[in-house]
């Protein structure tokens, strides 16, 4: 047989042998991540299943107390009534500290906020809404209310567009690093190609001697 040929088909072979191991190892591989893919799956849908659970108690929750206590916009809806040391706010309803957490009208706020959401600035009949809602909850007059409304309104997208922002970056980390892994498995595939092809005729030439 002539030695091109007997070089070609060594060269064929070693191409044929990466190319089933390669399969082999997908296969195998396929597999493993299937099953990981599969138990990721289910822990995520039972995960689901309880926050979706939690959060129909808390919501309960929430109508019972007028405030669910919990979120982004937990601590801003907060701040919102805080007392300034230096003012003379009304007495309260109660006397028990809870009594008067328990009548803030903390979810009426966020669901105001919520629906807002992603707008530059509230409603102007939100804004004199709530301005004299925190006005006589603390003792503020009711232009510094307002004013104190508008900034926890902004602090509040503020806040939203950073999560964007992060989670935007992160996407794009997460898409560069997949690029990257692929060009570096395109390496590795082509350099098992070449190193399989070229054993094979040195293996050759070992059968031939």
């Amino acid at each position: 047989m002539h030695t091109d040929e007997v070089y070609f088909r060594d060269t064929a072979h070693g191409l044929l042998s990466w190319a089933v191991a390669t399969l082999v190892t997908a296969a195998i591989l396929l597999g493993v991540v299937s099953s990981a893919v599969g138990a990721a799956t289910q822990a995520s849908a039972t995960l689901a299943s309880g926050a979706a659970v939690a959060g129909t108690a808390a919501a309960a929750s929430a109508g019972r107390v007028g405030a669910d206590g919990t979120g982004p916009t937990a601590y801003l809806v907060d701040s919102l009534f805080r007392k300034e040391p230096s003012t003379s706010a009304p007495a309260p309803v109660a006397d028990s500290a809870a009594s008067d957490a328990v009548r803030l009208p903390l979810a009426e706020v966020t669901r105001i906020f919520v629906n807002a959401s992603g707008a530059a600035s509230l409603p102007p009949q939100d804004l004199r809404y709530l301005g004299q809602m925190v006005s006589q909850r603390t003792g503020l007059q009711p232009a510094d209310a307002e004013r104190r409304v508008a900034d926890t309104y902004a602090a509040l997208q503020t806040s939203m567009t950073n999560a964007k922002t992060a989670a935007a970056e992160a996407a794009d980390k997460a898409r560069k690093a997949g690029i990257q892994a692929s060009l570096w498995l395109f390496i590795a595939l082509l350099s098992g190609a070449f190193a399989a092809s070229f054993t094979a005729t040195i293996g050759g030439r070992e059968r031939d001697a």
